[in-house]
């Protein structure tokens, strides 16, 4: 008799929102690399000086001044800095899951290289002062700068 196992597939119904420099080109690659790595759209986003950005950071009790941090919302709960960063891998396809094992590394340490790192990000990678140019597909993943507004999303994760 043939046994045919298959791997329970479990993706969350409510997306998972990222907060992003807006004006920072290493954010706005790090934003084309999800959505490449993201074809169940899972992932939405948002510019931290955004209205709807502003609203979230509000929301999860995060300062509204720190450009310098990055943000994942996933089911109710915040993340901030290398704990943002390493999660996404975690919820990305093929083999990024695997980078999730820098979680074991202290978080001291962890966040002392992500602030080296945010606080070189435009002498490194540039600024931008223009958003980025999105397709209409992606333009979807976005939140709107309209207040409470949020393309694709229900109720619960309303900004309101």
């Amino acid at each position: 008799m043939k046994h045919s196992y298959q791997r329970k597939q479990t993706i969350s119904s409510t997306p998972i929102i990222l907060l992003i420099d807006g004006q920072c080109s290493l954010c706005h690659a790090i934003t084309r690399f999800v959505i490449r790595r993201d074809p169940g759209m899972r992932f939405r986003f948002a510019s931290i000086q955004s209205a709807a950005g502003q609203k979230l950071l509000a929301r999860c009790g995060l300062s509204q001044n720190d450009l310098d941090t990055f943000v994942m919302v996933k089911d109710d709960n915040s993340y901030i800095k290398s704990d943002a960063a390493l999660r996404v891998f975690k919820e990305l396809r093929g083999m990024w899951p695997l980078l999730y094992g820098g979680i074991i590394f202290p978080l001291l340490l962890r966040d002392k290289v992500y602030d080296v790192i945010a606080q070189g990000r435009y002498r490194w990678f540039g600024r931008n002062e223009a958003c980025m140019l999105l397709t209409e597909e992606h333009k979807q993943r976005f939140l709107e700068d309209e207040p409470g507004e949020a393309a694709g999303f229900e109720k619960k994760t309303d900004l309101r």
